[in-house]
């Protein structure tokens, strides 16, 4: 009899074991210049894997989560709620190794990014963010943008390369605030971004960390057309180092090829 009850609590036990959830919190850090998230499995099961909630609890109100393995991924950033689960999820890189994430906290697009990704084959979580008090913060931080089908902009701090997991800062025109500009176009070799402000528009080249302010009309950068005017206004020339940057056109004789314009 107890043989048989010994047996059944074992049992009982196994599954509630097989049954339970794994998970795992990661203390989010600060991104540095040195970090790389490509890094390539060293096995086939060390990869991470995204999911639909959704498909998993159509109860849930949606969204998504990331396991490593079989264990779920958890966020804690400071004394911040902890994130189970995100408004966003995509690889950044081909390996699957490496997943920009933005939690679901109600915020909407200004709601904190992160990147998942695994270190020495074990999981890691990077904050990309900094700190920023400029006034218009919540009508210029956008979320996520596409700039082309394998880079991305982040709340117009960040440039990621979706193909290798490469992320730039993007050189901000204040140091203290986000740059207070709508993404409106980049240059032919997609590096130089330009931003339409009040009264010019700020250009920075993510790769070199070069800057250029082009002063333009009040009524250009509040127009309809304003995107279709800069691109017949306006062309982009090479600096000494090679580095591309709208200028003025010298003259109203000038064609202009569309395809030095990229958006």
């Amino acid at each position: 009899m107890k043989t048989t009850l010994l047996a059944l609590f074992l049992s009982i036990t196994l599954l509630a074991c097989k049954q339970g959830k794994l998970e795992k919190t990661l203390t989010s850090r600060v991104i540095t210049d040195q970090d790389d998230f490509n890094e390539f499995p060293k096995t086939k099961d060390k990869v991470i894997s995204i999911e639909d909630v959704y498909s998993e609890n159509p109860d849930s109100s949606g969204g998504f989560s990331v396991k490593f393995k079989d264990t779920a991924i958890y966020i804690q950033d400071g004394s911040k709620p902890l994130a189970r689960k995100f408004q966003e999820a995509r690889f950044i890189n081909s390996q699957k190794t490496a997943v920009l994430v933005q939690i679901a906290d109600g915020a909407g697009k200004i709601s904190p990014f992160y990147i998942i990704s695994l270190k020495n084959g074990q999981p890691d979580a990077v904050a990309l963010i900094k700190p920023s008090d400029g006034k218009g913060d919540k009508d210029f931080a956008k979320g996520l943008e596409e700039i082309t089908r394998t880079s991305i902009l982040i709340n117009n701090d960040f440039v990621i390369s979706t193909v290798r997991g490469k992320v730039y800062p993007v050189k901000r025109k204040n140091a203290n605030e986000l740059i207070q500009g709508n993404f409106i176009l980049n240059s032919g070799d997609r590096t130089t971004l330009v931003f339409s402000g009040d009264s010019s528009l700020y250009q920075v080249n993510y790769l070199t960390g070069e800057t250029a302010e082009l002063p333009v009309p009040a009524k250009v950068l509040r127009s309809g057309t304003m995107v279709r005017e800069i691109q017949q206004n306006y062309s982009w020339f090479k600096n000494a180092r090679g580095t591309s940057f709208l200028k003025e056109n010298p003259d109203d004789d000038r064609i202009v090829d569309i395809k030095e314009f990229k958006h």
